[in-house]
């Protein structure tokens, strides 16, 4: 059986969108089997070299060998991963138009489509809606990660969604041993001017934490999440910016991939990261982690789990104090146990929902 996962891309900058790629592949092979062939189609070419944007869509219209369906043609399920993410209209309505024209055209080739674990609206206009829903009862099953985005499905007809988790807790744990203490990821995209929060508070709240965290004798480390791309969504320039300013008294973590990421998570006492795949990425390798969460992604999805530690930037006018304490909490009360918990609840999640889906749905098309 051949599996195209939509929106992911396990060579993206953004180890966020390798995670979703890498964890929905993992899920695809407990769902139907060992044996699957998957491949990962992003917005832009990938590995396929061919753009999913907007030109090519154009190109599709009218054409019943255009490149899109040429493409689709070649697989027997597509899983939609929303890109975690933006199955939404809160970046555009042309990103959602982008991804509901690939779904109709699915459709339209009779190709079975089921909604990965992923983020489920909001949508905040009309037209954003109604593109939603339609999105939505076209496909073959419906999985979300958090109860707010499970609720917001069956708002728009949906009776049916799966409630999951994030694809991260299907990845494979490495064994790294505790060789540093604090580990924080600052997202390059809030450190600049954006639409999420203010920046320049931002940038004053990173600088006073790695300012505090060292007044009571902890050692920082600065990891980079997102890696070196020309686009303004990157981590790494912030971090050596940060390690130029505080010099040696802080490391400077620039992974190659999200296997290194991983491994490097592994080995901290304690994470704080801006970026939600960063703190996931550290739960799910057994390192307590402290979100500073700018959008409604984070705590839903963390609260069901039970981690209860998320800092909501647009609630918390100074999250340095609250996350210190918890720091030096830990350091003598570790949340081992609950770490624990969280993973084991996370696995026996996806478990049920793959045995569900396997069950459930008949992705091979007859005649294939």
């Amino acid at each position: 059986m051949k599996v195209l996962v939509l929106w992911a891309d396990h060579h993206s900058s953004n180890l966020g969108v390798r995670v979703l790629a890498e964890g929905s592949a993992a899920l695809a092979s407990r769902m139907w089997g060992r044996d699957v062939e998957v491949a990962f189609q992003d917005f832009a070419p990938g590995d396929s070299g061919l753009s999913f944007g907007g030109s090519n869509s154009v190109r599709d219209l009218g054409r019943a060998s255009g490149p899109l369906k040429t493409r689709l043609r070649e697989f027997d399920v597509v899983m939609d991963t929303g890109a975690g993410d933006s199955f939404t209209d809160i970046y555009g309505l042309k990103r959602l138009a982008i991804m509901a024209n690939v779904h109709r055209i699915a459709r339209q080739l009779g190709i079975p489509i089921v909604m990965a674990p992923q983020t489920i609206g909001p949508f905040r206009t009309r037209v954003g809606r109604a593109i939603g829903a339609r999105s939505l009862r076209g496909m073959s099953g419906v999985i979300t990660r958090d109860p707010e985005s499970q609720n917001y499905a069956v708002s728009l007809g949906r009776a049916d969604a799966q409630l999951a988790t994030d694809v991260v807790f299907a990845l494979p744990r490495p064994t790294g041993v505790k060789s540093r203490d604090v580990i924080l990821n600052v997202s390059g995209l809030l450190f600049e001017d954006n639409t999420h929060v203010d920046h320049r508070a931002y940038r004053e709240a990173i600088r006073a934490l790695i300012n505090e965290l060292q007044s009571v004798g902890r050692d920082v480390a600065l990891l980079a999440h997102v890696l070196d791309n020309p686009s303004g969504d990157n981590d790494v320039p912030v971090a050596r910016a940060l390690r130029q300013e505080f010099g040696d008294t802080v490391e400077l973590l620039i992974p190659s991939d999200l296997t290194q990421a991983r491994e490097w998570l592994s080995t901290g006492e304690v994470v704080i990261g801006s970026r939600m795949h960063a703190c996931l990425n550290a739960i799910s390798v057994g390192t307590p982690a402290i979100p500073w969460a700018y959008s409604r992604k984070f705590e839903p999805l963390l609260r069901q789990l039970g981690w209860d530690y998320v800092q909501n930037l647009h609630h918390d006018n100074d999250p340095v104090p609250e996350t210190v304490a918890l720091v030096q909490r830990w350091r003598s009360d570790p949340p081992t146990e609950r770490l624990n918990q969280v993973n084991e609840r996370a696995a026996d999640i996806l478990e049920k929902v793959s045995l569900s889906v396997a069950l459930d749905s008949s992705p091979v098309r007859d005649g294939r």
